[in-house]
């Protein structure tokens, strides 16, 4: 595969940075806005024809170097027994986790996510040979925490919390669940054809550092460890870590994807020299005139010259109301900077 982002995964010196998005398969496209209008989001999910569409759109629409599957983290969770549905005002489950519930209440049934994996054979079919696709699934801390999410609830993350403090032996179980099946899915993602895998680790701040290196980062690792065993370069996004990415090992991941609240080249002093950074734009950059865009890209060519390890995104998701044709003006900007790399 010709591809910048896989060659910049596997250590080769390319003469600028590799560019996608998190959160780029839809919320900004007006390609998309015009699907949402005739399909729900379930419907785009579980058709692999739509679900395809709506991965590629990015490449049509932003000129991105990778395409990253149209999904969601909460397909874990409703693998193991829980009821998603997915509203407009967000995902919720009919059947949370609450302070009583067990390990013992959750059972993953494998066959659920089999029409994710047929996704992923349709993307591979639809694509360009050299477009790289990611695959995902969430951090076991974050999908954990999401399980006690009920409809009209606003308090859960602090209700799961409070579950892991109160019940620590009771939290592993069901973080162990989470993980083995997670493995699995890993394990279904790269038989299907993904390139690369990101775990998305979205509400790692929600506990110290400490902790989550202590309790959770060994579920992480098992996770990402199943991607590059299956030779699948790997993308950790422990979000709001802080100087917990200081702990974070080649024996974790090839590469570390830092959110906005840490300074790129602060990040990249304290993380491993061994391991590449993705990152870290703040979404609400977009929302600033084009000179202004610009002048803040500008801040970034010295650490692009010098580091060829680098993958340029966001330090989180696009925003919905974000005009695409900024981000389009970013990508092209990337591809036409000379970025002086020797």
């Amino acid at each position: 595969m010709d591809s910048i982002l896989i060659r910049t995964l596997n250590g080769e010196k390319t003469n600028r940075p590799p560019v996608w998005f998190m959160r780029q398969a839809g919320r900004i496209l007006p390609n998309y806005m015009q699907l949402k209008e005739l399909y729900t989001f379930h419907e785009l999910m579980n058709d692999k024809d739509l679900a395809s569409k709506v991965t590629l759109l990015p490449i049509q629409d932003l000129n991105v170097d990778a395409a990253i599957l149209f999904s969601d983290i909460l397909v874990i969770p409703h693998a193991l027994g829980l009821d998603v549905e997915f509203k407009k005002t967000g995902p919720i489950f009919n059947n949370p986790l609450n302070f009583n519930s067990k390990a013992a209440d959750l059972e993953f049934d494998s066959s659920k996510l089999n029409y994710i994996y047929n996704n992923i054979k349709q993307v591979q079919s639809d694509k360009n040979q050299n477009t790289p696709l990611i695959g995902f699934c969430g951090g076991p801390l974050t999908v954990f925490l999401f399980m006690f999410k009920r409809e009209g609830s606003k308090d859960h993350m602090k209700k799961a919390i409070k579950y892991l403090y109160e019940n620590r032996e009771e939290s592993k179980k069901i973080l162990e669940l989470i993980t083995e099946s997670s493995i699995d899915y890993v394990k279904g993602q790269c038989k299907a054809g993904i390139d690369v895998f990101q775990l998305f680790e979205t509400y790692c701040g929600s506990i110290p550092y400490e902790l989550y290196v202590d309790l959770i980062l060994p579920y992480a690792k098992r996770i990402l460890t199943t991607a590059k065993k299956e030779n699948c370069p790997t993308i950790f996004f422990p979000k709001d870590f802080g100087f917990g990415i200081s702990y974070i090992g080649k024996d974790i991941c090839d590469y570390v994807s830092i959110d906005w609240h840490t300074s790129i080249f602060h990040a990249r002093e304290i993380l491993n020299n061994e391991i590449g950074i993705q990152g870290n734009m703040d979404p609400r950059i977009f929302y600033e005139d084009y000179k202004k865009i610009e002048t803040y890209l500008n801040t970034l060519t010295n650490f692009g010259n010098q580091n060829f390890d680098w993958i340029f995104n966001l330090g989180h998701g696009f925003l919905p109301d974000i005009d695409h044709k900024k981000v389009k003006f970013v990508v092209e900007w990337i591809k036409n900077k000379n970025w002086n790399r020797a």
